[in-house]
């Protein structure tokens, strides 16, 4: 199970600070629990890892079958919440077997569009189209595309059967052409916002599909909620969001998510998503950013290192994950690392992380350290409940309803305007005055 150390942080804070926090905490967790806080509606995914849809879990794995039986591609379309946590699960498991995973609909890049078309134009291939509504601007013109290139290849009848539409139970515009056109549907549950949504038919049919073990990936995720339902300081969701909130007041407004591992870098994606767009509203909030170590330790780490002091640093480490690499002794030494010879890379890779984290601490940047397991679906069920967790109680500690995102909307009005699109006429007017 995943643990905390807060050995590089507390040094830049009080015990008393971290068992104040404790109490903080306690009434968060408790407003979380019962529901009653804002956004209480959408606390589904809290219990989601015991309480999930048995029946539709079992739909899911028999659409992954039939999917990995008929197609060579699979387009998944989706934005935001609806595609960055099953990239993240795929890249994170190195996940590239047959059918490949395309992921369309997080942006309006021609170039992009047209290089998954031409990737797929001699494969066999279906769409898991993921949207609540059905009308978010990129996943709808992408899978209009799609579609179309879909229906093309095989027929509207033999189309509308390699189209899984994950969306709303009950209502939208996905929902009633899903029911029109005979595609197969899964349901984004309404009491689970899309960032939180990874572990429900959203992120678990592109996993499924592309072979993960999504039964493995649900027990860490309930491993992890009983874990993580401990109220104290040895609970990892708290530790964690006890000393990133401490140090927030302190002034560390930014948050830099850091591992060794490049198959981690979708996980620090879907992480920015999750915090930034739950914490940063009414003027408050930590900065999520992220880098890939060691590659950015020889660019952003001089900045780490010697920059402003505003940043606090997380770290996940994680321990041996598949089949053994050592440095090959060379029989001279003219690179001068015949000392390794014989070394694994995992421990090199380790000891690299430690020295850096000591470097930073000692160089005024608080680090705090989450430890896992191996890069598997057990880990990783583990991981993303744990940082929803903690996500939740960040944003009630913070003040904040971690659950809506009122901000998300500014960028679409004046896109819609700019485009033409029937009542936002006088607003065009005036962007276009501007511009």
């Amino acid at each position: 199970m995943l643990k905390v150390s807060l050995n590089g942080a507390k040094s830049f804070f009080e015990e008393r600070e971290l068992f104040a926090m404790g109490a903080e905490l306690e009434a968060a967790h408790k407003t979380l629990e019962s529901g009653g806080g804002p956004g209480g509606e959408f606390t589904g995914w809290y219990r989601l890892p015991q309480n999930y849809d048995k029946d539709e879990f079992a739909r899911i794995r028999e659409a992954a079958k039939k999917i990995q039986d008929d197609s060579d591609a699979l387009i998944v379309i989706g934005i935001g919440g609806s595609y960055l946590g099953a990239r993240a699960a795929l890249e994170f498991t190195r996940r590239g077997s047959s059918p490949k995973v395309y992921f369309a609909g997080n942006n309006i890049s021609a170039s992009y569009i047209q290089g998954i078309l031409d990737e797929i134009k001699d494969k066999r291939f279906s769409i898991n189209v993921i949207s609540k509504s059905g009308t978010t601007t990129e996943p709808a013109i992408a899978f209009r595309i799609f579609r179309k290139a879909l229906e093309e290849r095989y027929g509207p009848e033999e189309a509308a059967k390699r189209i899984y539409a994950t969306t709303d139970k009950e209502k939208g515009a996905l929902k009633r052409l899903a029911g029109e056109r005979g595609y197969t549907p899964f349901v984004v549950p309404d009491d689970v916002g899309g960032r939180f949504s990874v572990l429900t038919p959203v992120g678990l049919l592109p996993c499924a599909a592309a072979g993960l073990n999504i039964e493995t990936l649900m027990e860490g995720a309930r491993e992890a909620m009983y874990a993580c339902s401990e109220r104290n300081l040895d609970n990892p969701a708290w530790a964690y969001a006890a000393a990133r909130n401490i140090l927030y007041r302190k002034g560390y407004k930014v948050e830099v998510l850091a591992c060794y591992e490049p198959a981690f870098r979708y996980m620090g994606e879907w992480w920015k998503q999750l915090f930034g767009e739950s914490e940063g509203k009414d003027g408050l909030g930590i900065f999520p950013a992220g880098v890939d170590l060691t590659a950015d330790l020889h660019s952003m780490g001089q900045y780490i290192q010697d920059g402003e002091r505003f940043l606090q640093e997380t770290v996940v480490t994680f321990g041996q994950t598949g089949e053994p690499l050592s440095v090959e002794a060379c029989g001279d030494d003219g690179d001068g690392l015949e000392y390794l010879a014989g070394t694994a890379l995992h421990e090199i890779n380790l000891q690299a992380s430690r020295g850096t984290m000591l470097a930073h601490a000692d160089g005024g940047v608080p680090v705090s350290e989450i430890i896992a397991g191996a890069m598997d679906e057990r880990t990783l069920g583990q991981l993303i409940y744990m940082f929803e967790l903690a996500c939740g109680l960040s944003g009630y500690v913070l003040g904040v309803n971690p659950f809506d995102q009122p901000g998300v909307e500014a960028y679409k009005k004046n896109m819609f305007a700019l485009l033409g699109k029937p009542g936002f006429e006088q607003l065009r007017e005036k962007l276009l005055a501007r511009l």
